[in-house]
């Protein structure tokens, strides 16, 4: 209360002055406000004001916020510092943007010279690999060579006899020649290359006596043979043509022997000589049966048993084919097996045995040591049994319908002309030849004649008479192409002809085929045989087949392959080495010296595998790098070669019993410069990958400008004489390695599946193994063959665009398969693919091997190539059928052998879960 009350009484006695105060303070914040609202409102509109009006009143171009020359906008005092202050960010701001740019330049370059240095680091690395493997070989190779012990040999200088040598002492009896007493073998040592002389026929005394076709067949013959030289001086052998003649008594035999001995290079005796008779005629004389040959050799179709000398002396087939090649269109197929006749004869016997012998002996008087009985009337009476049994149809004819052609004493004549024996032939499953009926005549020129007929028919000889001496006998194994009976088996020969398989009928008619072409068809193979027989007895090996020479087209190597992600395409498996291998060739053939001691008889009639049908032939020279395919044996565990483990020894190294191996690639091209730049580009870093080789078919030249790709091995582009599809299989000398993988320009493999297809060649060396199959079948509305690419269980070819074989077969497909197969090839510029399926077919009898599910190869997006075109079908149907004309059957063969990897990944169509897979 008392407080209350003097509260009040003091505010009432101090109430004007707080009113004061109040009114003080409130006019202070008022005054405070409005200063606050000028300073804030009015002075922005007042400046804003001056500064538009001062603006507009200046010219355009000279805005205080435009851009003005020179220092006007800091003339304007109240923008001054705003302009220094602006000038100066600016001005920084351009420094640091030059500093920007200039600490990016430098960090791009750093970027740079990092990666270089990572691919030096990465070459660098593989150099060092290769070096090591390098060393680690060499290491191998020189721990081989100690072990072996054989220290690799230079030629010895070859030592040449003097002109006029004595010669050779002279054998005791006439007949008595062989090699070792009437051979000089200084002339012809192991390195010599067997240089042969051949007189030249129109310089002899008697030339003008030599039957001309005869005689200019011989001449062509020589001039392409690779053993002919024209210096006598260094010659081991020297050949005579002496008939056939003209007029064989135009020319005494006394006349005839003082001509021989008078040849410049007779050197009193003739040995090293070849006295050569071609005989055309079935009743050609024998010239030189009372002539004295001294040491001279005697080739020719007719031989007495007293004028031949075993191992010495050449029993060859006539002379038929004078100047023409055999026509393949005429020659009959060696299918179907059976023909319409079992076995036919047609001949005619003008003298018989008892007659030329002018006395007659019976069987008993024979075999107390007197004349042979004529056992031709019981061949006559046991074949017209045969005949008329009916049981077989045969056609035996022992009386000629017209003439009979000239003959010998005691020989049976041949019947009718040759066109119309052929026709009969072609008729006939078995042809019978019935020896003369004097033993002492070991072979005629009309039994010659007999016997060329039925090969060229494919009639399988049937020989009736063992003392029968054939053509390059003790060569050639004559069992697998014809039978040989004693005549005493007449009556069993109806028998041993029934009981022959289908099978065994088809191989004896198919080597019968092989050396009627090879040995006896033309002159060349004559000429070509008599030689290597003989250069073969005196065991110098044959010289190495030539090879294709390789015309380079220079090209510039561009950016190192590798370097595009988008090409890399090496698969998901790892089926490579660990260590990549530097190029190197397979090993050279080194038993060229010892082959023909080693393997004589093998290499003449029965080598194994591809060489049944072409073996090691006079007709073939031996090949410059063929050691592993004749499979011949080292002793030793090669370098690379299997030990066994795991997964990861598989892996490191290729295994098998073959040392180090690598292959080459040929592509075949044309005009597709991206599309072979690209394949090329996919094959870098490929595992023991030798070399490429690029066959230009093309006659226009690469671009200049074309940049090829740095793959890590050499690239050799070759130049091709014409645009031809036979170009792929040439057999370039550039090829150093058994191994070719052949692929077409627009192919795309992987490198594993590259990997697995050569390791599965590597363990069938003498097949086809590659990728996309391909089978034939039957027409039967037709009657023909058919080319199938349909997808299928069964297959019984390999394209070649993407397929592994051996070197050999460019050989084969190049100098010894038929030419009318390559021109057909030519001609359709398609099926040289169908034609290699054939030939190695044909050589081993073996179908060849598809790896991988793959069935076809081509690159998405490439250009159409050949196979597109409508008629490409066409055309491979009618190859198929040309191909079975020449060789006279089908050699393809059907199989459902497939190869996979167990780490492939198969995905079979619905439609073909039945397909077996062989892993």
């Amino acid at each position: 209360m008392t407080g209350y009350t003097m509260l009040r009484n003091g505010g009432a006695g101090n109430g004007g002055q707080t009113w004061m105060l109040w009114c003080s303070t409130r006019s202070r914040l008022t005054w405070l406000s409005f200063t606050l609202f000028v300073i804030l409102v009015c002075f922005p509109l007042i400046a804003h004001y001056y500064l538009t009006t001062l603006d507009e009143a200046d010219e355009a171009g000279k805005r205080i916020f435009g851009p003005r020359a020179g220092g006007e906008l800091c003339e304007v005092k109240h923008v001054l510092d705003l302009c220094r202050i602006r000038e100066s960010v600016s001005e920084e701001l351009l420094q640091l943007e030059a500093k920007r740019q200039e600490l990016n330049s430098e960090i791009a370059k750093l970027n740079l010279k990092i990666e270089a240095c990572k691919k030096s680091i990465e070459n660098a690395k593989q150099d060092l690999l290769q070096l090591k493997n390098v060393i680690s070989q060499t290491e191998h190779s020189y721990k081989e060579l100690v072990a072996q012990n054989q220290p690799r040999l230079s030629l010895p200088v070859r030592l040449l006899p003097e002109k006029d040598d004595a010669g050779l002492p002279p054998p005791k009896a006439p007949r008595g020649c062989r090699l070792h007493n009437c051979f000089d073998y200084s002339r012809c040592p192991l390195t010599s290359g067997f240089p042969v002389y051949v007189y030249d026929s129109d310089q002899l005394a008697f030339g003008g006596l030599l039957d001309p076709l005869v005689k200019q067949a011989f001449q062509a013959a020589a001039r392409a043979s690779v053993y002919v030289t024209e210096n006598a001086d260094i010659a081991c052998l020297y050949v005579v043509l002496v008939g056939e003649m003209q007029e064989p008594v135009a020319l005494r035999p006394a006349e005839l022997e003082r001509q021989l001995h008078a040849l410049p290079h007779w050197r009193t005796d003739g040995h090293n000589h070849v006295l050569v008779s071609l005989s055309r005629k079935s009743d050609t004389q024998n010239l030189l049966y009372n002539i004295s040959t001294g040491r001279a050799m005697v080739a020719q179709s007719t031989f007495y048993a007293a004028q031949y000398r075993p191992g010495f002396d050449l029993v060859v087939s006539p002379l038929v084919h004078a100047m023409s090649e055999p026509n393949f269109m005429e020659i009959p197929p060696q299918v179907p097996v059976k023909r319409k006749y079992l076995f036919t004869f047609q001949g005619e016997k003008v003298e018989s045995l008892r007659s030329s012998l002018q006395e007659a002996r019976s069987f008993e008087e024979e075999m107390e040591g007197g004349p042979p009985a004529d056992y031709d009337d019981r061949i006559i009476a046991t074949l017209k049994a045969v005949q008329d049994s009916r049981l077989d149809q045969v056609l035996v004819e022992f009386t000629c319908k017209s003439q009979p052609r000239p003959s010998l004493p005691t020989e049976w004549a041949l019947c009718g002309a040759r066109e119309d024996r052929l026709d009969l032939l072609k008729l006939s499953t078995f042809a019978l030849i019935i020896t003369p009926g004097d033993p002492r005549l070991l072979l005629s020129a009309g039994g010659a004649a007999r016997l060329f007929e039925a090969l060229e028919a494919g009639a399988v000889p049937v020989v009736l008479g063992e003392q029968a001496q054939l053509p390059y006998q003790d060569v050639l194994q004559w069992s697998e192409a014809a039978l040989l009976l004693p005549k005493p088996r007449v009556a069993e020969v109806h028998f041993l002809l029934r009981s022959l398989s289908d099978g065994d009928l088809l191989a004896m008619r198919r080597q019968g085929r092989f050396l009627w072409e090879t040995y006896f068809s033309t002159a060349d193979s004559i000429f070509s045989t008599v030689l290597a027989v003989v250069r073969t007895r005196v065991q110098i090996p044959a010289a190495p087949i030539r090879e294709e020479p390789a015309a380079e087209i220079p090209h510039r190597s561009g950016k190192a392959a590798g370097t595009d992600p988008n090409m890399a395409d090496n698969g998901d498996l790892d089926l490579g080495p660990v260590e990549t291998e530097p190029p190197y060739a397979s090993p050279r053939y080194l038993r060229n010296f010892t082959l023909t001691v080693t393997d004589l008889y093998r290499s003449w009639n029965s080598a194994p595998g591809p060489f049944h049908l072409f073996p090691h032939t006079p007709f073939d020279p031996v090949l410059p790098s063929e050691a592993k395919f004749l499979g011949s044996g080292t002793g030793f565990r090669p370098i690379g070669g299997g030990a066994g483990g795991s997964g990861k020894e598989f892996q490191a190294a290729l295994g098998g019993n073959v040392p180090r191996e690598q292959f080459t690639v040929v592509m075949l091209t044309y005009e597709r410069e991206e599309v072979l730049m690209n394949s090329l580009e996919r094959l870098h870093g490929l595992p023991y990958l030798n070399k490429v080789v690029v066959v230009w078919n093309s006659p226009k030249l690469p671009s200049e400008d074309l940049l090829w790709p740095d793959i890590g091995v050499p690239i050799m582009v070759v130049r091709t004489e014409k645009n031809s599809l036979n170009n792929r299989f040439l057999p370039w000398n550039e090829i150093e390695t058994e191994a070719i993988l052949s692929i077409d320009d627009d192919a795309h493999l992987r490198h594993d599946e590259i990997m697995f297809g050569f390791r599965v060649w590597r363990e069938a060396r003498d097949r086809i193994v590659g990728f996309p199959g391909r089978y034939h079948a039957w027409d039967t509305p037709h009657q023909s063959w058919l080319y199938n690419s349909n997808y299928s269980c069964e297959l019984s070819m390999v394209l070649t665009g993407a397929a592994f074989f051996h070197k050999y077969y460019a050989y084969l497909y190049s100098y010894v398969m038929p030419q009318a197969i390559r021109d057909v090839v030519d001609e359709y510029i398609n099926c040289e693919d169908i034609a290699m399926n054939f030939l190695v077919s044909h050589v081993t009898r073996k179908p060849p091997i598809k790896v991988t599910s793959r069935w076809t190869f081509r690159c998405p997006g490439c250009p159409q190539a050949l196979s597109h075109d409508d008629s490409h079908f066409h055309e491979r149907h009618k190859c198929i059928n040309f191909f079975v004309k020449v060789y006279g059957y089908m050699p393809l063969l059907y199989t459902q052998f497939r190869v996979d990897s167990v780490l492939f990944k198969t995905r079979l169509p619905h439609d073909k879960t039945k397909c077996f897979k062989f892993i």
